[in-house]
Protein backbone atom coordinates (compact mmCIF):
# COMPACT_ATOMS: atom_id res chain seq x y z
CA UNK A 1 0.00 0.00 0.00
CA UNK A 2 1.35 3.42 -0.95
CA UNK A 3 1.73 5.68 2.10
CA UNK A 4 3.70 8.58 0.60
CA UNK A 5 4.22 10.42 -2.66
CA UNK A 6 7.54 12.13 -3.38
CA UNK A 7 8.31 14.50 -6.21
CA UNK A 8 11.18 15.76 -8.26
CA UNK A 9 11.34 19.58 -8.16
CA UNK A 10 12.60 21.15 -11.40
CA UNK A 11 10.13 20.83 -14.28
CA UNK A 12 7.88 18.73 -12.07
CA UNK A 13 6.70 21.22 -9.43
CA UNK A 14 8.51 24.38 -10.56
CA UNK A 15 9.79 25.48 -13.96
CA UNK A 16 12.61 27.81 -14.96
CA UNK A 17 11.09 29.41 -18.06
CA UNK A 18 13.52 30.98 -20.55
CA UNK A 19 12.49 34.48 -19.40
CA UNK A 20 12.99 33.73 -15.70
CA UNK A 21 16.22 31.87 -16.34
CA UNK A 22 17.58 34.84 -18.30
CA UNK A 23 16.71 37.22 -15.45
CA UNK A 24 18.43 34.97 -12.93
CA UNK A 25 21.59 34.82 -15.02
CA UNK A 26 21.65 38.58 -15.53
CA UNK A 27 21.26 39.14 -11.78
CA UNK A 28 24.09 36.74 -10.99
CA UNK A 29 26.52 38.20 -13.50
CA UNK A 30 25.74 41.84 -12.68
CA UNK A 31 26.02 41.46 -8.92
CA UNK A 32 29.05 39.21 -8.93
CA UNK A 33 30.91 41.62 -11.23
CA UNK A 34 29.88 44.61 -9.09
CA UNK A 35 31.06 42.91 -5.87
CA UNK A 36 34.47 42.10 -7.37
CA UNK A 37 34.98 45.60 -8.75
CA UNK A 38 33.92 47.24 -5.49
CA UNK A 39 36.74 45.38 -3.76
CA UNK A 40 39.27 46.54 -6.35
CA UNK A 41 39.39 43.55 -8.71
CA UNK A 42 39.67 44.73 -12.31
CA UNK A 43 37.37 42.29 -14.11
CA UNK A 44 35.30 42.96 -17.21
CA UNK A 45 31.74 41.80 -17.73
CA UNK A 46 32.98 39.48 -20.46
CA UNK A 47 35.54 37.89 -18.13
CA UNK A 48 32.90 37.35 -15.45
CA UNK A 49 30.52 35.76 -17.93
CA UNK A 50 33.23 33.48 -19.31
CA UNK A 51 34.18 32.38 -15.78
CA UNK A 52 30.51 31.76 -15.04
CA UNK A 53 30.23 29.44 -18.04
CA UNK A 54 33.53 27.71 -17.22
CA UNK A 55 32.22 27.13 -13.70
CA UNK A 56 29.28 25.15 -15.10
CA UNK A 57 31.53 23.05 -17.33
CA UNK A 58 33.96 22.42 -14.48
CA UNK A 59 31.22 21.34 -12.07
CA UNK A 60 29.70 19.07 -14.70
CA UNK A 61 33.08 17.47 -15.38
CA UNK A 62 34.08 16.99 -11.74
CA UNK A 63 30.72 16.33 -10.07
CA UNK A 64 27.41 16.32 -11.92
CA UNK A 65 28.45 13.90 -14.65
CA UNK A 66 29.36 11.51 -11.81
CA UNK A 67 26.07 12.11 -9.94
CA UNK A 68 27.92 14.04 -7.23
CA UNK A 69 27.22 17.56 -5.96
CA UNK A 70 28.82 20.37 -3.95
CA UNK A 71 27.72 23.40 -1.94
CA UNK A 72 27.37 26.81 -3.58
CA UNK A 73 30.45 28.14 -1.76
CA UNK A 74 32.56 25.49 -3.46
CA UNK A 75 31.10 26.49 -6.81
CA UNK A 76 32.25 30.04 -6.11
CA UNK A 77 35.80 28.74 -5.63
CA UNK A 78 35.65 27.25 -9.14
CA UNK A 79 34.35 30.60 -10.41
CA UNK A 80 37.36 32.38 -8.90
CA UNK A 81 39.63 29.68 -10.32
CA UNK A 82 38.31 30.50 -13.79
CA UNK A 83 39.14 34.18 -13.15
CA UNK A 84 42.66 33.27 -11.92
CA UNK A 85 41.87 34.82 -8.54
CA UNK A 86 43.20 33.43 -5.26
CA UNK A 87 40.36 32.89 -2.74
CA UNK A 88 42.72 33.97 0.03
CA UNK A 89 43.20 37.31 -1.69
CA UNK A 90 39.46 37.68 -2.16
CA UNK A 91 38.66 37.21 1.53
CA UNK A 92 35.72 35.69 3.39
CA UNK A 93 33.46 38.74 3.23
CA UNK A 94 33.61 38.97 -0.55
CA UNK A 95 33.30 35.19 -0.88
CA UNK A 96 30.04 35.45 1.06
CA UNK A 97 28.79 38.27 -1.17
CA UNK A 98 29.57 36.28 -4.30
CA UNK A 99 27.79 33.22 -2.96
CA UNK A 100 24.73 35.28 -2.04
CA UNK A 101 24.58 36.84 -5.52
CA UNK A 102 25.07 33.45 -7.15
CA UNK A 103 22.70 31.38 -5.04
CA UNK A 104 20.04 34.00 -4.39
CA UNK A 105 19.09 34.86 -7.96
CA UNK A 106 16.24 32.35 -7.92
CA UNK A 107 14.83 34.00 -4.80
CA UNK A 108 14.69 37.39 -6.50
CA UNK A 109 13.43 35.88 -9.77
CA UNK A 110 11.60 32.72 -8.65
CA UNK A 111 10.77 29.87 -11.01
CA UNK A 112 7.13 29.50 -11.93
CA UNK A 113 4.86 26.82 -10.53
CA UNK A 114 4.03 23.98 -12.89
CA UNK A 115 0.26 24.05 -13.54
CA UNK A 116 -1.71 22.38 -10.74
CA UNK A 117 1.38 21.73 -8.59
CA UNK A 118 -0.16 23.26 -5.47
CA UNK A 119 -3.52 21.58 -6.04
CA UNK A 120 -1.88 18.19 -6.66
CA UNK A 121 0.07 18.35 -3.41
CA UNK A 122 -3.09 19.32 -1.55
CA UNK A 123 -4.94 16.31 -2.99
CA UNK A 124 -2.10 14.00 -1.98
CA UNK A 125 -2.33 15.23 1.59
CA UNK A 126 -6.13 14.93 1.53
CA UNK A 127 -5.57 11.22 0.98
CA UNK A 128 -3.60 11.19 4.28
CA UNK A 129 -0.37 10.41 2.43
CA UNK A 130 3.00 11.75 3.44
CA UNK A 131 4.85 13.91 0.92
CA UNK A 132 8.48 14.42 0.02
CA UNK A 133 10.81 16.01 -2.49
CA UNK A 134 14.19 15.05 -3.93
CA UNK A 135 15.95 17.63 -6.07
CA UNK A 136 19.20 17.83 -7.99
CA UNK A 137 20.05 21.46 -7.42
CA UNK A 138 22.57 22.76 -10.00
CA UNK A 139 23.26 26.47 -9.50
CA UNK A 140 20.45 27.03 -6.96
CA UNK A 141 21.15 25.39 -3.58
CA UNK A 142 18.64 23.92 -1.19
CA UNK A 143 18.78 26.99 1.07
CA UNK A 144 17.45 29.16 -1.78
CA UNK A 145 14.99 26.53 -2.99
CA UNK A 146 13.39 26.37 0.45
CA UNK A 147 12.66 30.10 0.12
CA UNK A 148 11.31 29.59 -3.39
CA UNK A 149 8.98 26.85 -2.17
CA UNK A 150 7.85 29.07 0.71
CA UNK A 151 7.10 31.95 -1.68
CA UNK A 152 4.82 29.64 -3.64
CA UNK A 153 3.13 28.35 -0.50
CA UNK A 154 4.45 24.82 -0.89
CA UNK A 155 6.60 24.46 2.22
CA UNK A 156 3.75 23.25 4.40
CA UNK A 157 2.72 20.69 1.79
CA UNK A 158 6.03 18.78 1.88
CA UNK A 159 7.11 16.65 4.85
CA UNK A 160 10.67 15.83 3.72
CA UNK A 161 13.03 17.87 1.52
CA UNK A 162 16.25 16.38 0.16
CA UNK A 163 18.63 18.51 -1.94
CA UNK A 164 21.66 17.12 -3.75
CA UNK A 165 24.04 19.95 -2.82
CA UNK A 166 23.37 19.25 0.87
CA UNK A 167 23.50 15.48 0.50
CA UNK A 168 26.57 15.34 -1.75
CA UNK A 169 25.10 12.94 -4.30
CA UNK A 170 22.49 13.33 -7.04
CA UNK A 171 19.67 11.26 -8.41
CA UNK A 172 19.71 8.48 -9.51
CA UNK A 173 22.19 7.52 -6.74
CA UNK A 174 20.40 5.24 -4.23
CA UNK A 175 21.74 7.19 -1.25
CA UNK A 176 19.70 10.31 -2.02
CA UNK A 177 16.52 8.24 -2.19
CA UNK A 178 17.54 6.51 1.03
CA UNK A 179 17.70 9.96 2.66
CA UNK A 180 14.11 10.49 1.54
CA UNK A 181 13.03 7.08 2.83
CA UNK A 182 14.63 7.72 6.22
CA UNK A 183 12.87 11.07 6.50
CA UNK A 184 9.50 9.56 5.67
CA UNK A 185 10.14 6.57 7.98
CA UNK A 186 8.65 4.19 5.42
CA UNK A 187 9.73 1.26 3.28
CA UNK A 188 10.63 1.97 -0.33
CA UNK A 189 7.66 -0.07 -1.56
CA UNK A 190 5.38 2.31 0.35
CA UNK A 191 6.56 5.35 -1.62
CA UNK A 192 5.54 6.54 -5.10
CA UNK A 193 7.95 8.88 -6.89
CA UNK A 194 6.94 11.39 -9.59
CA UNK A 195 9.45 13.08 -11.89
CA UNK A 196 10.08 14.30 -15.42
CA UNK A 197 13.46 12.62 -15.96
CA UNK A 198 13.13 9.01 -17.07
CA UNK A 199 16.65 8.06 -15.94
CA UNK A 200 17.28 10.12 -12.80
CA UNK A 201 13.73 10.03 -11.44
CA UNK A 202 12.01 6.91 -12.72
CA UNK A 203 15.01 4.58 -12.98
CA UNK A 204 16.51 5.93 -9.77
CA UNK A 205 13.32 5.39 -7.80
CA UNK A 206 12.60 1.98 -9.28
CA UNK A 207 16.14 0.81 -8.54
CA UNK A 208 15.38 1.34 -4.86
CA UNK A 209 12.07 -0.50 -4.98
CA UNK A 210 9.69 2.44 -5.37
CA UNK A 211 6.90 2.76 -7.88
CA UNK A 212 7.54 5.67 -10.25
CA UNK A 213 5.37 7.88 -12.43
CA UNK A 214 6.92 9.64 -15.40
CA UNK A 215 5.69 13.22 -15.83
CA UNK A 216 5.86 14.40 -19.46
CA UNK A 217 4.36 17.91 -19.68
CA UNK A 218 3.64 19.46 -23.06
CA UNK A 219 6.03 22.33 -22.34
CA UNK A 220 9.16 22.37 -20.17
CA UNK A 221 11.51 25.10 -19.06
CA UNK A 222 15.30 25.36 -19.02
CA UNK A 223 15.96 23.09 -16.02
CA UNK A 224 16.11 19.92 -18.07
CA UNK A 225 19.05 17.53 -17.95
CA UNK A 226 20.60 16.74 -21.34
CA UNK A 227 19.44 13.38 -22.73
CA UNK A 228 21.85 10.48 -22.23
CA UNK A 229 21.46 7.00 -23.69
CA UNK A 230 22.12 4.63 -20.79
CA UNK A 231 21.02 1.56 -22.73
CA UNK A 232 18.25 0.88 -20.22
CA UNK A 233 14.68 -0.18 -20.88
CA UNK A 234 12.92 2.00 -18.31
CA UNK A 235 9.20 1.35 -17.92
CA UNK A 236 7.37 3.58 -15.42
CA UNK A 237 4.31 2.44 -13.49
CA UNK A 238 2.41 5.16 -15.37
CA UNK A 239 3.02 8.23 -17.52
CA UNK A 240 1.09 11.48 -17.11
CA UNK A 241 1.12 14.73 -19.07
CA UNK A 242 -0.69 16.75 -16.38
CA UNK A 243 -0.11 16.67 -12.63
CA UNK A 244 -3.86 16.46 -11.99
CA UNK A 245 -3.80 13.05 -13.68
CA UNK A 246 -1.87 11.70 -10.70
CA UNK A 247 -4.95 11.59 -8.48
CA UNK A 248 -6.71 8.68 -10.26
CA UNK A 249 -3.47 6.70 -10.02
CA UNK A 250 -3.34 7.35 -6.28
CA UNK A 251 -6.98 6.31 -5.94
CA UNK A 252 -6.09 2.96 -7.48
CA UNK A 253 -2.92 2.46 -5.44
CA UNK A 254 -4.45 3.43 -2.11
CA UNK A 255 -7.69 1.55 -2.55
Amino acid sequence: MIKAVAFDLWETLISDTPTVSSRQEEARLTRMAASLRREGFDVSSTEVEQAYRQLWSRCFELYWAKDLDIHANQQILHFLEALDLDPAAVGQTLLGELELAYAGAAIEHPPELVPNARETLAKVRQRNLKTGLVSNTGRTPGSALREVLASHGLSGELDVLVFSNEHGQCKPRPSIFEKLREGLALRFDEILFVGDNLYADVHGAQSCGMLAVHFTPATRGNAVAPPVDHGLDIVPHATIERLEDLDPILAELTG
